[in-house]
């Protein structure tokens, strides 16, 4: 048996999150490389995992996985953020614990050709089911203050109408941009280094376009809402993300949901529905030291764990979304 190519981050902590159980089937929202995967089908017998990724690269690595487990692990091709209609639709459901490992995998990132980073040359793509508009669409085709919003809401950027008006000429002067190098060049040549704690320049403006490609708050606010009506009581969701973009929002959803209604409101006072989670942990769980060692990527990440209660799912009815939101979109673009 061959190890996965990638290591996940916090892999021990997300396990002991999940209460891997025998017989227990869980969701890996993330696929990736099946590093999560793996180590629930190697954690406790007859356990069952429904993987789900919309990378077309996932699936030979998935087929690969299902070989060494069989009938254990079952693939389904597309958005986590459609988990509840995938599984259902599959009759998998319901099921004991839900991961993901939000953001762009690191195959993704060292691969070029997709066009996720800017330390590698590359077609400006950063499309993660490789379909649809890609980053250069997004470039070349938005409007200066539209692109500008992007990149601050996005991907927290200060700087972004001074960023959104370089593109801007940029490519009207020389024609669309198509490379990841180009981009990034006319990023830094704008953006001082000294502005970004020793990061280079051109970070949080990649990280707005991805996210922004790839709607990936939306999905990752689907995916919230989908584990919720997938659990069952006492089944544990472990989200592990890395910018504080993604964090809000988990933090904030699982704030919403672990309310506790009060037994006597006062007059006047919004009377909470049941709670629907209890968290596991209070705080974001982080990596230790030797393991920001071993993997650098990890520095960054953080780990949330809740337990789903026997509350009714309230699905896309509660407001958290438009008050997370309402929260990051303070200020205004420099």
């Amino acid at each position: 048996m061959t190890d996965a190519p990638h290591i996940p981050v916090l892999l021990t902590e997300v396990l002991d999150a999940l209460a891997v159980a025998p017989g227990g089937t869980y969701v890996d929202g993330t696929f990736g490389a099946g590093g999560y995967t793996r180590a629930i089908l190697e954690a406790a017998a007859d356990t069952r995992v429904i993987a789900i990724d919309r990378d077309p690269d996932a699936r030979p690595r998935a087929e690969a996985l299902s070989a060494l487990f069989p009938g254990r692990l079952f693939f389904l091709p597309g958005r986590f953020g459609d988990m509840q209609a995938l599984i259902d639709a599959a009759g998998l459901g319901p099921v004991d614990g839900v991961t993901l490992d939000v953001g762009v995998s690191s195959m993704q990132i060292d691969t070029a050709a997709r066009g996720f980073s800017f330390m590698k040359a590359g077609p400006l793509d950063m499309r993660m089911e490789q379909a649809g508009r890609s980053a250069a669409d997004v470039v070349n085709e938005t409007e200066e203050s539209d692109l500008a919003d992007i990149i601050y809401q996005y991907g927290e950027e200060r700087l972004s109408r001074r960023i959104a008006r370089a593109i801007a000429e940029d490519r009207r002067v020389n024609g669309p941009i198509e490379t990841t190098s180009r981009l990034a060049e006319i990023v830094r040549r704008v953006v001082p280094k000294k502005s970004h704690d020793g990061i280079d320049p051109a970070t949080r403006t990649f990280q707005g376009l991805r996210i922004f490609v790839n709607d990936e708050i939306g999905e990752l606010q689907r995916g919230l809402t989908g584990a919720e009506a997938l659990l069952r009581p006492g089944g544990r969701l472990a989200v592990v993300s890395f910018h504080s973009l993604e964090d809000r929002e988990v933090k904030t959803f699982l704030a919403d949901r672990t309310a506790e209604m009060k037994s006597r409101p006062l007059p006047g006072e919004k009377i909470l529905p049941p709670a629907t989670f209890r968290l596991v942990a209070k705080k974001a769980i982080r990596p230790g030291d030797e393991e920001c060692r071993r993997n650098p990527r990890a520095r960054s990440s953080r780990l949330r764990v809740a337990e789903r209660t026997e509350a009714p799912a309230r699905g896309t009815d509660s407001l958290i979304h438009a008050a997370a939101h309402a929260g990051h979109r303070r200020g205004e673009p420099s």
